[in-house]
């Protein structure tokens, strides 16, 4: 990583040295928990080969022991192979320091899979920002909103979006965005938070590596939990395509008619008439988002 996008995660440096492993303990706050297998394979045959290249980072903690706080492949790697002496870099570090150097470790990363990359930038959000996850979530749909341009009714609710939206918090955001290099805010907020909705089967299986994320969002088409179940275990044991599993997700999904939808729409306007939330700042802001979704939707139609 790149120490010149983070100078303010950087603390004093301490020293370089070598530790016995057994001194070494794994943090808390390792945003990772898939490991490729086939990858961990390849580095432990290196290091075998060509020794650890790169200190791990480390921090005094109590006693003679120290927390890791870079350089978990290479922490795995060195005890799969027995080795009993690793080099690493000592720095002091605080609790929040540690977390922010490695999140910005981890998703500077190519090989996150997008649970972990998601779950990673919404922690920092809040770390930064001192706020839960809702609230960021409901703060990154009111930025979204304020730049569409909207018009007509919607002024009203753009000026309400951009009192809300502070601009030091929106710079807070930014920063996180550069500084992490890979994802915009709006395509974080597009093609990112949409993974949180997943059903627990599927959010799980992408969690852990065991299947892409354009494959759990077409399984999750499907609205049989069984059904769902049963071809993410297929997909997986026979490594479908995506083309495969559009196919299959086709031929299972049984459309309603229309008089069942005409009825859903009209209980659906009912319940919004006499929506209550208007005063609630998050699920106001939600509202703005999913009003704006179906607008669009309404135009592409016409």
């Amino acid at each position: 990583m790149d120490s010149q996008n983070i100078p303010h995660l950087i603390p004093t440096f301490l020293s370089s040295k070598t530790l016995r492993l057994e001194q070494i303990c794994q943090s808390k706050f390792q945003p990772r928990n898939y490991f490729n297998e086939v990858a961990m394979e390849e580095l432990a045959a290196s290091i075998k080969e060509h020794g650890i290249l790169q200190p791990l980072l480390v921090r005094p903690i109590a006693g003679n022991q120290y927390e890791l706080v870079a350089g978990e492949r290479r922490y795995k790697a060195a005890q799969a192979l027995g080795l009993t002496v690793v080099p690493v870099t000592v720095r002091e570090m605080t609790d929040p320091e540690v977390l922010q150097y490695a999140l910005v470790e981890n998703l500077q990363r190519e090989d996150l899979n997008p649970v972990e990359e998601t779950e990673g930038i919404l922690q920092l959000l809040e770390m930064r920002l001192q706020k839960d996850r809702d609230w960021i979530i409901s703060l990154l749909n009111s930025i979204a909103n304020g730049k569409r341009g909207l018009t007509g009714s919607a002024v009203r609710n753009r000026e309400l979006t951009d009192r809300a939206v502070r601009k030091q918090e929106q710079q807070l955001i930014q920063d996180v965005f550069a500084t992490i290099g890979r994802l915009t805010l709006e395509s974080f907020r597009t093609h990112r938070l949409p993974l949180l909705k997943l059903p627990p089967e599927l959010f799980e299986a992408l969690r852990y590596g065991r299947i892409k994320w354009t494959k759990a969002k077409e399984i999750a088409k499907l609205e049989s939990e069984s059904e769902r179940l049963a071809l993410l275990e297929r997909a997986i044991a026979q490594s479908l395509s995506l083309r495969q599993i559009q196919q299959i997700v086709r031929e299972k999904k049984t459309p309603r008619n229309s008089a069942q939808q005409q009825r859903e729409v009209e209980g659906l306007l009912q319940q919004f008439t006499h929506f209550k939330a208007w005063d609630n700042p998050d699920k106001r802001y939600k509202m703005e988002s999913l009003l704006t979704e179906l607008k669009e939707l309404l135009t592409e139609q016409d």
